[in-house]
Protein backbone atom coordinates (compact mmCIF):
# COMPACT_ATOMS: atom_id res chain seq x y z
CA UNK A 1 0.00 0.00 0.00
CA UNK A 2 2.75 3.02 1.10
CA UNK A 3 4.75 1.34 -2.38
CA UNK A 4 1.70 1.95 -4.31
CA UNK A 5 0.83 5.71 -2.73
CA UNK A 6 4.55 6.88 -3.21
CA UNK A 7 4.59 5.20 -6.79
CA UNK A 8 1.67 7.21 -7.24
CA UNK A 9 2.49 10.50 -5.78
CA UNK A 10 6.07 10.06 -7.98
CA UNK A 11 7.87 10.26 -4.12
CA UNK A 12 10.83 7.94 -5.34
CA UNK A 13 12.87 8.59 -1.72
CA UNK A 14 9.63 6.97 -0.54
CA UNK A 15 9.13 4.40 -2.68
CA UNK A 16 12.74 3.12 -1.93
CA UNK A 17 12.11 3.02 1.42
CA UNK A 18 8.63 1.21 0.94
CA UNK A 19 10.53 -1.04 -1.05
CA UNK A 20 13.15 -1.86 1.15
CA UNK A 21 10.76 -2.20 4.30
CA UNK A 22 8.94 -4.75 2.06
CA UNK A 23 12.57 -6.85 1.33
CA UNK A 24 13.22 -6.45 5.20
CA UNK A 25 10.51 -8.03 5.98
CA UNK A 26 10.35 -11.11 3.43
CA UNK A 27 13.33 -12.08 4.82
CA UNK A 28 12.36 -12.03 7.87
CA UNK A 29 9.38 -14.16 7.24
CA UNK A 30 11.86 -16.43 5.61
CA UNK A 31 14.30 -16.52 8.11
CA UNK A 32 10.87 -17.59 10.87
CA UNK A 33 9.99 -20.26 7.99
CA UNK A 34 13.56 -21.87 8.45
CA UNK A 35 13.57 -22.20 12.30
CA UNK A 36 10.28 -23.81 12.11
CA UNK A 37 11.64 -26.67 10.21
CA UNK A 38 14.56 -26.56 13.13
CA UNK A 39 12.01 -29.04 14.97
CA UNK A 40 14.80 -31.34 16.01
CA UNK A 41 15.23 -32.77 19.48
CA UNK A 42 19.08 -30.97 19.56
CA UNK A 43 18.62 -28.21 16.29
CA UNK A 44 18.55 -25.13 19.09
CA UNK A 45 21.27 -25.98 20.52
CA UNK A 46 24.78 -25.05 20.51
CA UNK A 47 27.01 -26.76 18.07
CA UNK A 48 30.63 -28.47 17.51
CA UNK A 49 32.56 -29.07 14.69
CA UNK A 50 35.59 -30.71 13.99
CA UNK A 51 37.11 -30.80 10.24
CA UNK A 52 39.58 -33.97 9.46
CA UNK A 53 41.84 -33.59 5.95
CA UNK A 54 41.48 -36.95 3.93
CA UNK A 55 44.47 -39.03 3.01
CA UNK A 56 46.56 -36.76 0.58
CA UNK A 57 49.02 -35.40 2.80
CA UNK A 58 49.43 -31.25 1.70
CA UNK A 59 46.87 -31.75 -0.59
CA UNK A 60 43.99 -32.55 1.74
CA UNK A 61 45.26 -30.85 4.52
CA UNK A 62 45.18 -27.20 2.68
CA UNK A 63 41.31 -28.01 1.65
CA UNK A 64 40.31 -28.63 4.94
CA UNK A 65 42.12 -25.45 6.27
CA UNK A 66 40.18 -23.89 2.87
CA UNK A 67 36.48 -25.34 4.49
CA UNK A 68 37.89 -23.68 7.45
CA UNK A 69 38.05 -20.10 6.31
CA UNK A 70 34.59 -21.12 4.43
CA UNK A 71 33.04 -21.62 7.68
CA UNK A 72 34.37 -19.00 9.65
CA UNK A 73 33.18 -16.74 7.03
CA UNK A 74 29.88 -18.13 7.39
CA UNK A 75 29.58 -17.46 11.04
CA UNK A 76 31.04 -13.56 10.50
CA UNK A 77 27.86 -13.12 7.73
CA UNK A 78 25.51 -14.96 9.86
CA UNK A 79 27.08 -13.12 13.35
CA UNK A 80 26.86 -16.64 14.81
CA UNK A 81 29.24 -16.69 17.86
CA UNK A 82 32.46 -18.84 17.63
CA UNK A 83 35.56 -19.98 19.05
CA UNK A 84 38.09 -22.28 17.75
CA UNK A 85 39.11 -24.74 20.48
CA UNK A 86 41.87 -26.73 18.86
CA UNK A 87 43.96 -25.97 15.70
CA UNK A 88 46.54 -28.75 14.15
CA UNK A 89 48.42 -27.26 11.49
CA UNK A 90 49.74 -29.27 8.83
CA UNK A 91 53.45 -29.88 8.51
CA UNK A 92 53.84 -27.86 5.26
CA UNK A 93 50.07 -26.46 5.16
CA UNK A 94 46.59 -26.73 5.85
CA UNK A 95 45.62 -28.11 8.88
CA UNK A 96 45.30 -31.80 10.49
CA UNK A 97 41.94 -31.01 12.52
CA UNK A 98 40.36 -28.00 13.91
CA UNK A 99 37.84 -28.07 16.64
CA UNK A 100 35.23 -24.74 16.15
CA UNK A 101 32.73 -23.82 19.12
CA UNK A 102 29.54 -22.13 17.75
CA UNK A 103 27.70 -20.54 20.94
CA UNK A 104 24.66 -19.33 19.34
CA UNK A 105 21.44 -20.36 19.51
CA UNK A 106 20.15 -23.30 16.51
CA UNK A 107 23.85 -23.27 15.38
CA UNK A 108 23.46 -27.21 15.31
CA UNK A 109 20.22 -26.82 13.50
CA UNK A 110 21.70 -24.97 10.89
CA UNK A 111 25.15 -27.11 10.67
CA UNK A 112 23.76 -30.41 10.71
CA UNK A 113 23.66 -29.69 7.00
CA UNK A 114 27.78 -29.44 6.61
CA UNK A 115 27.97 -33.33 7.93
CA UNK A 116 29.45 -35.70 5.49
CA UNK A 117 33.01 -35.65 3.41
CA UNK A 118 33.37 -32.32 0.82
CA UNK A 119 35.15 -33.32 -2.48
CA UNK A 120 37.57 -30.67 -4.30
CA UNK A 121 38.54 -30.89 -8.02
CA UNK A 122 41.14 -28.27 -8.74
CA UNK A 123 44.72 -27.60 -10.09
CA UNK A 124 47.26 -28.09 -7.51
CA UNK A 125 49.13 -25.10 -6.03
CA UNK A 126 51.43 -27.68 -5.02
CA UNK A 127 52.27 -30.00 -7.66
CA UNK A 128 54.85 -28.35 -9.81
CA UNK A 129 53.13 -30.09 -13.13
CA UNK A 130 50.25 -28.11 -12.52
CA UNK A 131 47.84 -31.43 -12.34
CA UNK A 132 44.28 -31.39 -11.49
CA UNK A 133 44.02 -32.89 -7.62
CA UNK A 134 40.92 -34.58 -5.94
CA UNK A 135 41.10 -34.13 -2.36
CA UNK A 136 38.75 -35.17 0.43
CA UNK A 137 37.99 -33.72 4.18
CA UNK A 138 35.32 -34.98 6.85
CA UNK A 139 33.31 -32.13 8.59
CA UNK A 140 31.24 -33.55 11.91
CA UNK A 141 28.93 -31.44 14.15
CA UNK A 142 27.85 -32.48 17.40
CA UNK A 143 25.03 -30.77 19.87
CA UNK A 144 26.48 -29.28 23.01
CA UNK A 145 24.92 -30.56 25.90
CA UNK A 146 24.90 -28.97 28.66
CA UNK A 147 21.63 -30.62 30.22
CA UNK A 148 22.49 -32.10 33.66
CA UNK A 149 20.32 -35.44 33.10
CA UNK A 150 23.84 -36.49 30.85
CA UNK A 151 26.66 -36.66 33.13
CA UNK A 152 30.15 -38.42 32.51
CA UNK A 153 31.20 -40.64 35.08
CA UNK A 154 34.93 -39.01 36.15
CA UNK A 155 36.19 -42.64 36.68
CA UNK A 156 35.65 -43.77 33.11
CA UNK A 157 37.87 -40.87 31.43
CA UNK A 158 41.51 -41.01 31.73
CA UNK A 159 43.15 -37.48 31.22
CA UNK A 160 46.79 -37.30 30.02
CA UNK A 161 48.48 -33.67 30.23
CA UNK A 162 51.62 -32.63 27.31
CA UNK A 163 53.06 -29.87 25.61
CA UNK A 164 51.11 -27.83 23.18
CA UNK A 165 53.16 -27.88 19.72
CA UNK A 166 53.54 -24.39 18.38
CA UNK A 167 54.71 -22.90 14.93
CA UNK A 168 57.92 -22.41 17.40
CA UNK A 169 59.56 -19.72 19.19
CA UNK A 170 57.57 -17.71 21.83
CA UNK A 171 54.58 -19.60 20.55
CA UNK A 172 55.38 -22.60 21.95
CA UNK A 173 54.25 -23.61 25.26
CA UNK A 174 56.86 -24.49 28.17
CA UNK A 175 54.32 -25.99 30.21
CA UNK A 176 52.01 -29.41 30.00
CA UNK A 177 49.50 -27.47 29.47
CA UNK A 178 47.42 -29.31 26.57
CA UNK A 179 44.92 -31.77 27.62
CA UNK A 180 43.91 -34.84 25.95
CA UNK A 181 40.92 -37.24 27.52
CA UNK A 182 39.58 -40.70 26.63
CA UNK A 183 36.76 -41.69 27.58
CA UNK A 184 37.01 -45.87 28.32
CA UNK A 185 34.06 -47.53 27.66
CA UNK A 186 33.57 -46.12 24.29
CA UNK A 187 36.75 -45.33 23.48
CA UNK A 188 36.41 -41.67 22.31
CA UNK A 189 39.32 -39.06 22.48
CA UNK A 190 39.61 -35.69 22.62
CA UNK A 191 42.51 -33.25 22.77
CA UNK A 192 42.46 -29.34 23.51
CA UNK A 193 45.34 -26.97 23.46
CA UNK A 194 43.93 -23.58 22.15
CA UNK A 195 44.89 -22.00 25.32
CA UNK A 196 48.06 -21.20 27.70
CA UNK A 197 46.29 -22.06 30.64
CA UNK A 198 45.76 -26.15 31.20
CA UNK A 199 42.65 -25.61 33.42
CA UNK A 200 40.95 -23.96 30.27
CA UNK A 201 41.64 -26.31 27.93
CA UNK A 202 40.54 -29.22 30.65
CA UNK A 203 37.17 -27.63 30.49
CA UNK A 204 37.06 -27.11 26.63
CA UNK A 205 38.11 -30.62 26.22
CA UNK A 206 35.32 -31.58 28.60
CA UNK A 207 33.03 -30.00 26.85
CA UNK A 208 33.83 -31.89 23.76
CA UNK A 209 33.45 -34.86 25.30
CA UNK A 210 30.82 -34.77 26.71
CA UNK A 211 29.16 -34.12 23.37
CA UNK A 212 30.51 -36.69 21.27
CA UNK A 213 29.44 -39.33 23.90
CA UNK A 214 25.88 -38.01 24.36
CA UNK A 215 25.73 -37.79 20.52
CA UNK A 216 27.04 -41.77 20.66
CA UNK A 217 24.45 -42.60 22.97
CA UNK A 218 22.12 -41.06 21.05
CA UNK A 219 23.29 -43.27 17.68
CA UNK A 220 23.32 -46.41 19.78
CA UNK A 221 19.59 -45.87 20.65
CA UNK A 222 18.39 -44.54 17.38
CA UNK A 223 20.75 -46.51 15.12
CA UNK A 224 18.67 -45.38 11.72
CA UNK A 225 18.86 -41.63 12.72
CA UNK A 226 19.76 -39.73 10.13
CA UNK A 227 22.55 -37.98 10.56
CA UNK A 228 24.43 -40.97 12.69
CA UNK A 229 26.90 -38.64 13.87
CA UNK A 230 29.49 -41.05 15.66
CA UNK A 231 29.97 -43.34 12.40
CA UNK A 232 32.95 -42.88 11.11
CA UNK A 233 32.95 -41.27 7.40
CA UNK A 234 34.38 -43.00 4.64
CA UNK A 235 36.83 -40.31 3.87
CA UNK A 236 37.00 -41.02 0.08
CA UNK A 237 35.32 -41.11 -3.56
CA UNK A 238 31.84 -41.67 -3.34
CA UNK A 239 31.11 -40.86 0.02
CA UNK A 240 30.68 -36.93 -0.32
CA UNK A 241 27.65 -34.94 -0.12
CA UNK A 242 28.97 -31.82 -2.24
CA UNK A 243 31.66 -31.64 -4.57
CA UNK A 244 33.77 -28.20 -5.16
CA UNK A 245 34.58 -28.35 -8.71
CA UNK A 246 37.43 -25.13 -9.47
CA UNK A 247 38.72 -26.79 -12.89
CA UNK A 248 38.69 -26.83 -15.54
CA UNK A 249 35.17 -25.45 -14.50
CA UNK A 250 33.76 -23.55 -11.07
CA UNK A 251 30.59 -25.43 -10.11
CA UNK A 252 29.23 -26.43 -6.45
CA UNK A 253 26.97 -29.21 -6.24
CA UNK A 254 25.04 -31.10 -3.46
CA UNK A 255 25.14 -34.81 -4.01
CA UNK A 256 21.56 -34.67 -1.42
CA UNK A 257 19.30 -31.82 -2.35
CA UNK A 258 21.03 -31.11 -6.06
CA UNK A 259 21.06 -27.68 -5.23
CA UNK A 260 24.19 -26.00 -7.33
CA UNK A 261 25.52 -23.03 -8.51
CA UNK A 262 28.38 -22.27 -10.82
CA UNK A 263 29.43 -18.69 -8.14
CA UNK A 264 32.40 -21.60 -6.20
CA UNK A 265 34.28 -18.60 -5.44
CA UNK A 266 31.44 -17.26 -3.23
CA UNK A 267 30.59 -20.41 -1.73
CA UNK A 268 34.46 -20.72 -0.25
CA UNK A 269 33.77 -17.53 0.98
CA UNK A 270 30.91 -18.28 3.15
CA UNK A 271 28.00 -18.51 1.06
CA UNK A 272 26.45 -21.24 2.11
CA UNK A 273 22.70 -20.47 3.16
CA UNK A 274 21.15 -21.39 -0.59
CA UNK A 275 22.44 -25.32 0.32
CA UNK A 276 21.59 -25.15 3.85
CA UNK A 277 18.74 -24.27 3.27
CA UNK A 278 17.84 -26.77 0.86
CA UNK A 279 18.76 -29.59 2.71
CA UNK A 280 16.43 -28.12 5.42
CA UNK A 281 13.69 -28.30 2.94
CA UNK A 282 14.57 -31.50 1.98
CA UNK A 283 14.69 -32.72 5.14
CA UNK A 284 11.67 -31.41 6.20
CA UNK A 285 9.70 -32.87 3.53
CA UNK A 286 11.06 -36.34 3.89
CA UNK A 287 10.56 -36.40 8.06
CA UNK A 288 6.46 -34.90 6.95
CA UNK A 289 6.76 -38.01 5.15
CA UNK A 290 7.55 -40.79 7.32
Amino acid sequence: MLAQMAEEDGDEASLLEARAAVFGLAAKIGELELKKMLGGEDDDKPAIMTIHPGAGGTESQDWARMLLRMYVSWFQKRGLKFEILDEQPGEEAGIKSVTIEVTSEYAFGYLRAEIGVHRLVRISPFDSNARRHTSFAAVYVYPEIEDVEFELNETDIKVDTFRAGGAGGQHINKTDSAVRMTHMPTGIVVACQSERSQHKNRASAMKLLRARVYQKHKDDEEAKRESKLASKLKIEWGSQIRSYVLQPYQMVKDARTDFETSDAEGVLNGNLDGFINAYLLAADAERKQV
